[in-house]
């Protein structure tokens, strides 16, 4: 072959030719017949947007690489993908795009709108995967919408549900006031802003004599404002009319003579008593704190502490009911506003401070939450938590950190995990209420999927009635994604086991108190077992100004297509290879522009070569007597590469693969050993040196695509088919030769690159080129061990360098300067020596430069008749001459005992 049959240049358009060839074999089809060790990937399922994002790739890339890696190393890889389909994002963009809202049509029209979008974004998404170059078994592809996976998920509610892990219940829930549904408290996030803190009087009651709050109210007795109280500061004025009682620390000496006694409320003036709970902080505000029902979670603990009543002031819209009195018909935020006027008016306000707030809002939607009771469905996570940190405790954590994230979550878990939802496009609930009697009626396991708004029950009620309601609640997508490892496994299926648990789950940290969390809990409560062996955290990706990208700030967003277009998948692939599990990743277009100039960098390096590699083919048994000390050096170093970045591939290193085989592609073969070997091709060598020479080449080029397959598929697919008719990807990984691994080869040849480097630096700065020959170079040094290694390497340093005659000799350099020029510097000999200058200039041509070096050497000064010229007068040129008296370059080594003299 010659390399004219190569391209010139690596063309990125053919990345979209391996795609499809990829695609049409089903190169990456799991096997599953047993002859292979399994590899199980638990691999997120995306909520189908329609784009993937640079987190996305980020994560898919660290999935794509291990995948790749466990197929070379021999394992039989479940590398599926599926889609979390369900979910609030969806409904609000049906919504937006039809202009309705979800009761506006029927619950069969408006999930049929849901499904459509999501087909379409799931559409879009998969070919963005693909251009990525990721490795799924598509024919595995799973779809949380779908009946076949929504079965899954009712089976696993009933299984729950017969083993009382899933019950229902009125408790405090939090909810969405956008969303009109509620949520759980890992999908709960937070917010800093400011707020004001309200210092409001509350009055003593004028007396304590009513059996409950509506009583208190009805009794017309009301207190005067001006009356001194307790002093209340709350950010919540809105919320008073759900006040149910003021609490202080019972060792706080300002309020302990009042424990026991009323207040009365300002506005809508129910009697509240005063209560005492050392979970009052008494540094905060003044001390003293209302009960509302809800405000926040410590409200509803102390509710349920001291059997308090609960007002209901707030719906699910967020307005407030009937119990807010004259704000009734109000949202939150207008309520807030009048309550602090009429607050003021009344007398009861006494001053307002800013302060700093966090606060709970709705992750999908961003709306602050509120707590109401409702009645919902439930898992029993408290019943399972211990089981749940025992089972951290027995995976693998990368990073090892991440797992007290999720420990420590589980060890904050007050409140069950509330599982129903108030919506619409999600797996429904499976359940119906007999109309007579309210109980609870399940479907037969072999009915899966239902939709009780739809389906009725095959039998009565036990009470005999035939008439049911459905429950329309739907489950938290959560339960749809919480079982993926059981879902990929095939559960129920009996087979299910030799697929469980999953080798590796690897996901974001930011989902670490939900995914991770429900899935360990489900799995446990469904099968016993831990659901995977390893977790592998990824970070964030943040843009090239330092914050997480956003579509609040556009203008640092970049989409993987922008990229894709300009330096292909595999730069892109490089750029996300090049970081540490568990860490965030900023996004920088310079890294981008660097991993494709290494890859460039490889084509041209094996275009160079190819002419040389494939027109004979040379096994390691042909030349292992006649390896020349460059190719044990390289053979060595690329045997210790196979080492170490099947490791770093193995522990999830991703960085060290990547910098590894960079550093010694690009330097250590690139730059040195292929300048090296040149003359061995191209030159008058014995025929054995110049076959080691093209084993070495194209073992190390073959090795190091092998390598880097898994991180740049499509690049070493291209390259690899002049060397094969199969794919790299089909391709075990390559097979360390122990007998080449030598540290004192490598050291050997690490002395010998310092001094073709310090030669070719010195060519470069003197504007030699390369491939001029250099008459002679002679290489001083007091090592005798430096001796020895540049007289074994003394072949490759002539042949690199184009050295006529080298020499190595021990000691030092006998070196001298010798006067070549002298000439008078006029600017200064004529203004001083006028009309005598001539005396100067005669003598200066006709004096040998031997006898004026001498006397300048002697006496810095030239004495010509009585005239003395200066030395500085004199323009002076030098050189430095050897022991042979041939002018000569001194090359001072910084790194080794050596000095080069080296004659042009």
């Amino acid at each position: 072959m010659s390399n004219e049959e190569i391209p010139k240049d690596y063309d990125l358009k053919k990345e979209k030719v391996w795609e499809k060839k990829w695609e049409d074999e089903n190169i990456y089809k799991y096997i599953g017949d047993g002859s292979r060790p399994r590899y199980v990937i638990d691999t997120p399922p995306p909520y189908p947007t329609g784009s993937i994002h640079l987190g996305h790739v980020l994560n898919w890339v660290y999935i794509d690489m291990n995948a790749r890696y466990r197929r070379q190393k021999g394992h039989d890889v479940l590398f599926t993908q599926g889609w979390d389909c369900h979910g609030l994002p969806t409904e609000v963009k049906v919504e937006e795009t039809h202009g309705i809202k979800k009761n506006d049509v029927s619950r069969a029209q408006f999930r049929q709108y849901c499904i459509d979008l999501t087909s379409d974004n799931i559409q879009k998404m998969k070919a963005q995967m693909q251009a990525m170059g990721y490795s799924q078994d598509w024919t595995r592809e799973f779809v949380t919408m779908t009946p076949e996976y929504m079965k899954k998920t009712q089976y696993s509610f009933l299984k729950m549900y017969d083993e009382g892990l899933i019950y229902q219940g009125i408790h405090p829930v939090n909810w969405c006031p956008r969303c009109e549904t509620a949520i759980a408290f890992a999908e709960v996030e937070y917010s800093d802003n400011t707020t004001f803190l309200n210092y409001v009087n509350f009055p003593p009651a004028v007396d304590d004599s009513y059996d409950d709050i509506a009583s208190s109210q009805a009794s017309g007795k009301q207190a005067d404002p001006k009356d001194e109280g307790i002093l209340i500061a709350t950010t919540r004025p809105e919320l008073m009319s759900a006040c149910v009682a003021v609490v202080i620390h019972p060792e706080d000496e300002r309020y302990t003579h009042l424990l026991g006694k009323y207040v009365e409320v300002p506005l809508s003036h129910q009697k509240v008593k005063i209560i005492a709970d050392e979970e009052v902080d008494p540094e905060f505000g003044t001390g003293a704190v209302m009960i509302c029902t809800f405000g926040d979670k410590t409200d509803v603990s102390w509710v349920q502490k001291y059997d308090l009543e609960i007002i209901n002031a707030i719906d699910e819209t967020g307005t407030l009911t009937a119990a807010a009195g004259r704000y009734e018909g109000m949202d939150l935020q207008s309520c807030k506003k009048q309550t602090i006027k009429d607050l003021d008016a009344e007398g009861y306000l006494l001053k307002q401070e800013e302060v700093d707030q966090n606060v709970g809002q709705c992750w999908r939607c961003k709306t602050p939450i509120e707590i109401l009771v409702k009645k919902q469905w439930f898992v029993a996570v408290r019943d399972l938590i211990e089981k749940t940190k025992t089972a951290a405790d027995e995976m693998k954590w990368v990073p090892e950190h991440m797992k007290s994230r999720m420990v420590n979550w589980a060890d904050s878990m007050e409140w069950d995990w509330c599982i129903s939802r108030q919506r619409i496009f999600a797996t429904p609930i499976p359940v119906w209420y007999c109309k007579d009697c309210g109980k609870v009626i399940l479907p037969d396991v072999e009915d899966l999927p239902i939709d009780p708004t739809q389906d009725k029950p095959k039998h009565p009620c036990e009470c005999g009635c035939e008439e049911f309601i459905p429950e329309e609640d739907v489950l938290d997508t959560w339960m749809d994604s919480s079982i993926s490892p059981l879902s990929i496994a095939g559960w129920p299926d009996e087979d299910y086991i030799n697929h469980f648990p999953s080798s590796i789950r690897p996901q974001g940290h930011d989902i670490i108190r939900t995914w991770a969390f429900y899935t360990t809990l489900r799995c446990l409560a469904l099968t016993g077992q831990k659901p995977f062996d390893d977790i592998v955290i990824n970070g964030m990706v943040f843009g090239e100004d330092g914050n997480k990208m956003s579509k609040s700030r556009p203008e640092f967003v970049v989409g993987p297509e922008e990229v894709i277009e300009k330096y292909g998948a595999d730069s892109l692939r490089t750029w996300a290879a090049n970081s540490v599990p568990g860490s965030d990743v900023i996004f920088d277009w310079k890294d981008i522009k660097h991993g494709y100039r290494f890859l460039r960098k490889f084509w041209n390096a094996f275009r160079f070569i190819s002419m040389q590699i494939f027109d004979e083919e040379v096994s390691y048994d042909d030349v292992k007597d006649n390896l020349d000390p460059l190719d044990l050096w390289i053979l060595s170093k690329l045997n210790n590469l196979n080492i170490k970045v099947d490791n770093a591939f193995a522990d999830y290193n991703y960085a060290d693969t990547i910098t590894s085989i960079e550093r010694f592609f690009w330097h250590d073969f690139c730059d040195e050993y292929i300048e090296a070997v040149k003359y061995r091709l191209y030159t008058d060598v014995s025929e054995e040196s110049r076959r080691a020479a093209k084993y070495t080449l194209k073992t190390v080029v073959e090795t190091s695509l092998k390598l880097l397959a898994p991180i740049a598929p499509f690049f070493t697919d291209e390259v690899y088919q002049y060397f094969s008719d199969e794919s790299i990807h089909t391709t075990l990984w390559p097979e360390v030769t122990s007998e080449l691994i030598d540290e004192e080869a490598e050291n050997k040849g690490d002395v010998t690159i310092d001094l073709i480097d310090e030669v070719r630096r010195f060519k470069s700065a003197s504007k030699i080129p390369l491939n001029v020959e250099l008459a002679e170079v002679n290489v001083y040094t007091t090592d005798e061990k430096l001796i020895a290694v540049f007289e074994e390497f003394a072949d490759d340093i002539e042949g690199t360098l184009k050295i006529k005659d080298l020499t190595i000799k021990s000691g030092k350099p006998e070196v001298h300067e010798k006067l070549i020029e002298v000439e008078p510097d006029m600017s200064q000999i004529g203004p001083k020596f006028k009309g005598d200058a001539g005396k100067i200039i005669g003598y200066l041509k006709s004096t040998p430069l031997d006898e004026i070096d001498a006397v300048l050497a002697e006496n810095h000064e030239l004495a010509i008749g009585d005239l003395v010229v200066g030395e500085e007068m004199l323009n002076i040129k030098k050189e430095i001459v050897g022991a042979s008296g041939k002018k000569v370059d001194i090359l001072q080594s910084e790194n080794l005992d050596m000095i080069l003299e080296v004659i042009r």
